[in-house]
C-alpha cells in the first residue's frame, strides 16, 4: 500500500487527477470504477477541467459505479446515479451510454447483482477504481463484518452509515437503509486502486486500513492486500497515524527516482 500525504484536500483532488490523466494518455479506452460522495467531488471537478481544456478525453471510457442506494429511482435527487450525473457524467465528454450505477431499482435485485459483476468482466476489468473511506472503514457500502472476499450484493447499512447520510435526506422522507454495492473482492479484482481521505473525521478510519489487522471490522484493511492500492489523505486525515514522516519520506524518495528516470 503506497500512502501519499498532501497538505489539502485541493492537493489530494490534483494527485488523484494526475493518476487518471496517466492512465487516460496510456489506454484511452479505460474502465473506471467510480465513487461518490463529498471526498471525490474535487477530484472530479479537476477531472471537468482538464477535460474542458483538451487534456483529456473520456470518450472511449467505460465506469462502473461502486454503489446505490436501494428503492431510489436514478432520478431521485439522492441516488447516486443522480450524483455522478449532476457532479460529472453531464460535464465531460462520455458516452452516457457506457456509465454504470449498480441498479438499486431492479426488480429483481439479486440476478441484477450477478449481471452487473457479469458486465465489469465483460468489459475486461476496472483499470482503477477510486475508493472514499468511511468513518467506520467502510469502501463502497461494504460495511464493517463485510465478507472479504464478497462480490456485488444487497448491502444492509449501519446505523453510523445511515446517521451520516440522514442529513441529505429532507424530514419525514423515506431514506433507504438497503443498498447495492460492488463487494470487497470486487474491488480487489482492480487494477489499480485510489483511495481518497480528507479531513479529521477519516483519521481514525485511515489509521486502521493502514496499520491494523486486514479485518473485517475495517474493511478497507483488505487494501493492505492488493499489489496496487495507493491512499492519498491530506494532513487531517493522516493525522493519526503512528509515523506520517516516515510516509512523506518514502513519496519524495520515490518522486526523486521517478524524476531520475524521466518520469516525474
Amino acid at each position: 500500500m503506497k500512502v501519499v500525504i498532501l497538505d489539502s484536500p485541493a492537493e489530494v483532488a490534483r494527485y488523484g487527477a494526475d493518476i487518471f490523466q496517466q492512465q487516460l494518455q496510456r489506454k484511452p479506452a479505460s474502465v473506471f470504477g467510480l465513487a461518490t460522495g463529498s471526498t471525490p467531488v474535487q477530484l472530479y471537478r479537476e477531472l471537468i477541467a482538464r477535460n474542458r481544456a483538451g487534456n483529456i478525453s473520456f470518450r472511449d471510457v467505460r465506469s462502473f459505479n461502486l454503489d446505490e442506494y436501494m428503492d431510489l429511482p436514478p432520478t431521485h435527487p439522492q441516488s447516486y446515479r443522480y450524483f455522478m450525473d449532476s457532479e460529472f457524467f453531464d460535464h465531460i465528454d462520455i458516452d452516457p451510454a457506457n456509465t454504470r450505477v449498480p441498479p438499486g431499482d431492479a426488480a429483481d435485485p439479486i440476478t441484477a447483482c450477478a449481471e452487473y459483476e457479469q458486465a465489469i468482466a465483460g468489459a475486461g476489468g476496472i483499470d482503477i477504481q477510486l475508493l472514499g473511506i468511511g468513518r467506520n472503514g467502510h469502501i463502497g457500502f461494504n460495511e464493517p463484518t463485510s465478507c472479504l472476499t464478497s462480490r456485488t450484493r444487497v448491502k444492509t447499512l449501519t446505523r453510523e452509515t445511515i446517521a451520516d447520510n440522514a442529513r441529505f435526506f429532507a424530514e419525514g422522507e423515506h431514506q433507504p437503509h438497503l443498498s447495492v454495492t460492488m463487494g470487497i473482492g470486487t474491488i480487489m479484482e482492480a487494477r489499480l486502486v485510489v483511495l481518497l481521505a480528507t479531513g479529521a473525521s477519516k483519521a481514525a478510519a485511515v489509521k486502521a486500513m493502514v496499520e491494523g489487522p486486514v479485518s473485517a471490522w475495517c474493511p478497507a484493511s483488505m487494501l493492505q492486500m492488493h499489489p496496487a492500492a495507493v491512499v492519498i489523505a491530506d494532513e487531517d486525515a493522516a493525522s493519526h497515524l503512528s509515523d506520517p514522516a516516515f510516509f512523506k519520506h518514502i513519496e519524495a524518495e520515490n518522486q526523486a527516482m521517478l524524476a531520475r528516470l524521466g518520469r516525474g
